[in-house]
Formats: C-alpha cells, sequence, structure tokens
C-alpha cells in the first residue's frame, strides 16, 4: 500500500520547520517541504482581514498531495486556499493558533498554555518537534571522544536573542556563573550546544568564559545536540527557546531553565514554564543541584496517533 502524500508549509524558521516534519515524520508519510512567501503588503495583513486567494502568496508547485500540515500565521491563507481548490479530499492540518475559524481546518494543534478550544483543537504539552529517543540514543557515541569519560556531564543549550528576552553580555555570564557553582559543588563537567539561533558572540563568550574546561560546540551541529543530550546527567535551557525544552523533557532528565530578563510582556512563555514546572520537567536554574524523574514527554507521537485515527 502506498503512503499518504504530504505538503508541509511554513515561514521557514527552525522551530516551525521541527514542528511540522516531526509530524509528518510521526505520520508515516511522505512530504515535500515549500516556504511560504506573502506578497506585497498581504506580508502585513492578519489572516482574518485576508481573502482566501492565490494573489496573496507566491505560487507553490504541488499538484498531489493528500495531507496538508502547516505552521505559522504566513500559512494559514495558503493552507486553506490549496485545501478548498484541490482536486481530491484534503485532511489539512494547522499548528499554532491561526487566528481564523478553527473550522478552515481539518485539525488544530495548539500548545496546551494557549487556551484555544474547539471541536477540532488538539492541544499539546509545548511545542511539537521532530526529534526521536532513537535518535538521540544512535548519536550517542558522537561526542564520546571530546569528553572525560569519569566525569558525569550538564548539557547547556543556548538559545538566541528575540523580541521577548535580553541576551546581554552580563545576563549571559550570570547564566555562567551559575552554571559553574553547580559544576565545581557536583564534580561534574559540561557540554555547552548553541541553537541556529545562537550569535557567534555568545558563543565566543561561552568559549571564553567555560571553554577551559568544558566542552563548546562552536557551530549549529545537530548530531553534537543529540549527543549531548543522550551523555548528559542534568540538562539546562535557556528560556527562550520552549521548542527546545520540549526537545529535552525526551529525555525524562532533570531540565533546568535559565531566567533571563523579559524586555516585554512574555506571558505565553510564563504559562508554558508553570505548566512544565507542574508536570515536575523542570525547575529554574539557581546553584542546588536536585535529581528528579518524570515520564519521558513525547507529544508528537501522541499526537500523530489521534490523527491517524481521524485520518483513517
Amino acid at each position: 500500500m502506498s503512503k499518504l502524500k504530504g505538503l508541509l508549509l511554513t515561514e521557514g524558521m527552525h522551530g516551525m520547520i521541527s514542528q511540522v516534519e516531526g509530524l509528518a515524520k510521526a505520520l508515516d508519510i511522505e512530504f515535500t517541504h515549500h516556504r511560504v512567501e506573502l506578497n506585497n503588503f498581504w506580508k502585513m495583513i492578519p489572516p482574518s482581514l485576508t481573502p482566501i486567494s492565490n494573489f496573496v502568496f507566491k505560487q507553490i508547485n504541488a499538484q498531489d498531495f493528500d495531507i496538508l500540515i502547516s505552521c505559522g500565521r504566513k500559512s494559514v491563507i495558503p493552507s486553506i486556499y490549496l485545501k478548498k481548490n484541490s482536486k481530491k479530499k484534503v485532511f489539512n492540518i494547522h499548528i499554532q493558533d491561526p487566528k481564523v475559524a478553527l473550522n478552515n481546518f481539518d485539525i488544530v494543534i495548539a500548545p496546551e498554555h494557549d487556551g484555544l478550544n474547539g471541536k477540532n483543537v488538539i492541544t499539546s504539552k509545548g511545542a511539537l518537534h521532530y526529534l526521536t529517543l532513537k535518535e538521540i540514543k544512535n548519536n550517542h557515541d558522537y561526542l564520546l571522544n571530546k569528553i572525560d569519560k569519569d566525569k558525569d556531564y550538564l548539557l547547556l543549550i543556548l538559545g538566541g536573542p528575540n523580541k521577548y528576552y535580553n541576551y546581554d553580555h552580563q545576563n549571559l555570564i550570570n547564566i555562567f556563573n551559575k552554571v559553574k557553582v553547580i559544576l565545581n559543588n557536583n564534580n561534574l563537567k559540561a557540554i555547552i550546544i548553541p541553537s541556529m539561533r545562537t550569535p557567534k558572540k555568545t558563543i565566543d563568550l561561552a568559549d571564553e568564559k567555560m571553554g577551559k574546561e568544558n566542552l563548546v560546540i562552536k557551530s549549529v551541529d545537530k548530531k553534537a545536540y543529540l549527543s549531548g543530550l543522550s551523555l548528559a546527567n542534568y540538562i539546562v535551557v535557556t528560556c527562550d527557546s520552549t521548542s527546545m525544552i520540549s526537545e529535552a523533557a525526551m529525555t525524562g532528565k532533570p531540565i533546568y531553565v535559565a531566567d533571563l530578563p523579559a524586555k516585554r510582556q512574555d506571558q505565553r512563555f510564563k504559562k508554558f514554564r508553570e505548566l512544565f514546572n507542574k508536570l515536575n520537567i523542570t525547575k529554574n536554574l539557581n546553584e542546588k543541584l536536585e535529581i528528579w524523574n518524570y515520564k519521558s514527554l513525547d507529544e508528537t507521537s501522541r499526537i500523530a496517533k489521534l490523527i491517524k485515527k481521524q485520518i483513517s
């Protein structure tokens, strides 16, 4: 039996790509991924005020697909238009609040902390993503020859500046100093991993302050990231990335969230962290180290199973 064909639509941001591709892989469909670009001033208009028309977006060359998975504001109108104008029945799924009538989609997937409700809404605890436990396990040895095998390790995952959080020099120094106290008090070493949003100056600062005795990965390296998740006994993630905190929650390992001062209202981020605190997945980073357990969180697989039932 041939697999269903999927069309994935995003704005091209890594967090969105991870969500749609993670769901597509969990659904076990063949897929192509298209970056959505809106035309002219439609880039500035909210979906609720945008007509369902192909003149809104640049042409998407996709003819044959059974499932449409979109994520992000710019992909809302293309998803609705392509479903309505397909020559066959298409099942469309949107990830995040589309800010339009929910019945434009067969399924809407939204984080629980968003508070979105509807008959076709499935809520997720945190963000969907494309990591799997098998992938993490298979990359365990990738960093093994670069670390001290007689030490336990803490993994520090760095995000990057966004409109919500201040990534200035002193705020980063404060995080590095807290981590160094934990390392010294508990005879640990650290692996420091950057993300796609981490500026070079932040990586250089991490290397300057922590690289002498610890392993600092100086470029984006997915295998190093997966290996670090497998090797580490403890995980620290900066508070700006719900996706990386959600990915780390697959491991079942203690996760500490390193706070940064907010530049503007960050209520959605706070609600997410409050939920993960209640689930006993995360604690706020301080200079005290604790060990605790929780059930590995794999929302992508759980939600894919629910969707498979509806599609069938």
